[in-house]
Order: structure tokens, then C-alpha cells, then sequence
């Protein structure tokens, strides 16, 4: 029997090529392991020992703090944490457009709200919540319209759920590798607690006629975005949402009041509701048939995909956040799937050859961002890091050439190929094609 201590044993233990070390280290408790692991990769390093002299008093400490304030902001030091790129604005400042969640500087599951992420097809209207109410009419028994008040009297629930833009990752199509960040390439995702009132209750208090096997679902914005709903989705997880994250949904999120179809692409959770009609047939509105359809290899087009395959990617280190000096570094990063929770993501270092399993962050929950972690060993030379998700159903994220293979090269929508980060030998993050 060997006289090594399982710190010992554990510490030299390399689960796949260039440098991925056991998940294991952010499985146990106690610092002997960590510690035996930081100090053969170099950790040591990353601190400094404790000097003779006095403690430095820095300025704050001896200066009375600000008063207290009646909506608190970010430190001035996170000024980079927020939406972005800001787009050109041909419109004088209203209209369409999008805005990205800084996924690269964030950690944990929960998008804050000031960095969720946007997109409007007409801009953000500003909607008085007094004059605002929502219809059910159509194939119901008794039609009924609801002021927000209304609804805030009904019995509620929290769903913690990610919204993704159906376009989100289009970028990853270009012919050649676009210089981008998590932000930039993967930024209309976010994950927030949604808090209000099941649809399936609003439903039944109207009476469905049996003949409806569809809703449709329309905005009060200057662009009346109306998507099509099966019946089904509605009367299983659907929300009719009012808060986010526990405040009033931002104006940006649908505020006064929006539809939250957890898994499904974000165009269909319709922002600003105030009208359901339900039908036996889906409407074909002009959201649903000029675009968020499924373009397909062969030229045919792939209509009502709703759900949002499983799909990850690494925000640290990840363009933007470069590496330093070698040693130990935790490659994090999220994992998310409209067919329900993760099941296992898998880590490379080098470009695919070989995988180790990450930890998965607690809690895991279904149609919830995951974030994953693992311990890497960098040896200061190239490195291509790459993640993958699998999802509780079995479906592995695919990798661009099975992706293209199966698709071909000109679909838009429900891009969720993996992506591949390089490492240079400098410390400098790129995105590139593996």
C-alpha cells in the first residue's frame, strides 16, 4: 500500500490531454487537497506571504462611508459589466434592436436585471401599468380581459428559467472564426427567476373550448410581435410573468407584464402581453413565417421548432479574460437546454482530442442556466478549449461540422454548435475554428 495520502495522489491526477485536472477538486471539502493542488501548479504563487511591517490603512477605512441610497448601483469599479456592443441606431434612438448580457464577467446561474439581455423588433414601448390589460378571447368559453392589479391577486409561482433569442450564436456561421467575445457571440441568453401566474390558471378560469389546440400570443409594442403557441406548452410550465428576479419586470423584459415558455426560443415568450386568442389552428402571424423558422440543408424549412437544444460555452478564460502566467486556473463557463437539465458537460484543452468531465454547480434544474467548472493546469504553451453539453434526454451538443454537415451553411436560427477558444502561448484568448 502506498504511504501517499489521497491529497498526495489526488494532486498529480490528469483526467485528459494538456493539462484538465479531476473535477474532484471542487467536490471535496477541506483545504489540505486544495492546498496540495494550488501548490504543485503553481499557485503559490499567485500570493504574496505576509511582510514584517504594518498593515497599510487603506483611505476607506478610515473615511465614513457613503449614506445609504434608495435603489443601490454597481461598484464604480465594475464599469465594464454591463450590455453591450451598443449598436448604431439609424432610427434617432427608437425602433429595433439588440443588446448582449456581458456573459464573460458574470458568474453563478441568475442574469442580474440591469444586464439581461434585449432585443425588440420596434423598440421598448412605455407602457402605463393603469391603462394596460390583457384579453383571452377566442375559443373560450368566457372571454376575459385582466388589469395588472387583477392579476396581482392571483396565486403565483417562481420558475427559474433562460431565455434565449432564437438568432443567438449566428455569428459562429461565418466562413472564417469572427473575432468575438462570449458577450458578443453568445450574449442573448439569460437566466432569471420569472415570478407569476400559471397560464393553465388564467385558461381554465376561461373555459377552453375542446376544439383549441393553439393560442396565439401578440405584444402591446409599436411592432405587435405575435407568435403562435400550442395549446399543450400553455396549459404545462407557462407563465404569465410580473417580476423578475423579485422586482417589477424591467421595460427592456415585456414590463408591465410578459409570457414566459420556459425552454423555448425567446421571440415565442412574448414581452409586453396583452392579448391571447386561442385557435384550432396556429395564426401563421408574420413572427412566425418570415423568420424563427429552421432552415435545413436541403433547402426545405423546418417550421414550429420550438425548444432550444442543449448547448455551453466557456466564459473564463474566454476572449477578453486572458490568462496571465502558467499554473492552476478554473476554466468555468454555462450549459443550458430546452429539453430539461444538464446532465454532464465535458471539458477539452486540446481542441476535442480528449475530454474530461466538469463539476456542475448547484443547483441544477431543468430549463436553467448550469454552470460548470473545472481545474486546468496551464503550461504556458497553446491550448484550444472547448466545452460540450449533455442534456437529461441524451442529446450531445454538436460540433460545427455536424452541425453544418446536417444543416448546411446558411441556417440562422437555433445555432448551437460548440465553440472553440485559443490559447496562445502570450495568454491572449481568441475564438477559433478547431
Amino acid at each position: 500500500m502506498s504511504d501517499k495520502t489521497e491529497s498526495e495522489n489526488f494532486d498529480a491526477e490528469q483526467v485528459a490531454g494538456n493539462g484538465l485536472l479531476d473535477r474532484r477538486v471542487f467536490l471535496r471539502q477541506g483545504g489540505g487537497l486544495l492546498g496540495a493542488l494550488g501548490a504543485a501548479a503553481g499557485l503559490a504563487g499567485y500570493s504574496k506571504p505576509v511582510e514584517a511591517e504594518t498593515l497599510v490603512v487603506p483611505s476607506w477605512t478610515t473615511t465614513p462611508g457613503a449614506w445609504v441610497q434608495g435603489y443601490t448601483q454597481p461598484s464604480k469599479y465594475e464599469g465594464k459589466v454591463v450590455r453591450g456592443p451598443m449598436p448604431s441606431n439609424p432610427y434617432n434612438n427608437v425602433g429595433p434592436g439588440s443588446v448582449r448580457s456581458p456573459l464573460q464577467y458574470l458568474d453563478g446561474m441568475i442574469t442580474p436585471n440591469g444586464v439581461h439581455y434585449e432585443r425588440s423588433h420596434n423598440g421598448v414601448p412605455d407602457i402605463d401599468p393603469a391603462g394596460h390589460r390583457l384579453l383571452i378571447h377566442g375559443l373560450v368559453k368566457r372571454p376575459l380581459t385582466f388589469t395588472l392589479d387583477a392579476l396581482s391577486r392571483y396565486p403565483m409561482t417562481s420558475r427559474i428559467s433562460f431565455v434565449e433569442c432564437a438568432g443567438n450564436s449566428g455569428g459562429m456561421l461565418a466562413p472564417t472564426a469572427a473575432d468575438g467575445t462570449a458577450q458578443s457571440l453568445h450574449g442573448l441568453v439569460s437566466c432569471a427567476e420569472w415570478t407569476g401566474v400559471p397560464l393553465a390558471m388564467l385558461l381554465e378560469e376561461a373555459g377552453v373550448d375542446p376544439k383549441a389546440k393553439w393560442l396565439v400570443a401578440e405584444g402591446a409594442d409599436a411592432a405587435t410581435m405575435s407568435r403562435s403557441v400550442p395549446l399543450a406548452k400553455a396549459l404545462d410550465d407557462a407563465l404569465v410573468a410580473l417580476y423578475q428576479n423579485g422586482e417589477r419586470i424591467r421595460p427592456a423584459n415585456g414590463y408591465p407584464m410578459r409570457l414566459l415558455l420556459p425552454g423555448w426560443q425567446g421571440n415565442m415568450n412574448v414581452k409586453w402581453l396583452r392579448r391571447i386568442k386561442l385557435l384550432a389552428e396556429p395564426a401563421m402571424t408574420k413572427d412566425e413565417t418570415s423568420k424563427y423558422s429552421l432552415l435545413l440543408k436541403e433547402g426545405k424549412v423546418a417550421q414550429f421548432n420550438f425548444p432550444l437544444d442543449a448547448k455551453s460555452v466557456i466564459t473564463k478564460p474566454s476572449p477578453g479574460v486572458n490568462m496571465t502566467a502558467p499554473g492552476l486556473y478554473e476554466i468555468s463557463g454555462i450549459a443550458w437546454s430546452g429539453n430539461g437539465k444538464i446532465a454532464k458537460v465535458e471539458v477539452s484543452a486540446d481542441g476535442g482530442k480528449s475530454w474530461a468531465p466538469a463539476a456542475l454547480s448547484e443547483p441544477v434544474m431543468s430549463k436553467a442556466i448550469t454552470r460548470f467548472r473545472i481545474p486546468w493546469r496551464w503550461n504556458g504553451g497553446p491550448a484550444v478549449l472547448q466545452s460540450r453539453a449533455i442534456d437529461e434526454t441524451g442529446y450531445v451538443q454538436p460540433t460545427r461540422e455536424q452541425q453544418i454537415g446536417a444543416r448546411g451553411s446558411r441556417f440562422q436560427y437555433h445555432c448551437n454548435l460548440i465553440t472553440s477558444w485559443g490559447v496562445a502561448a502570450s495568454g491572449e484568448v481568441k475564438h477559433v475554428y478547431a
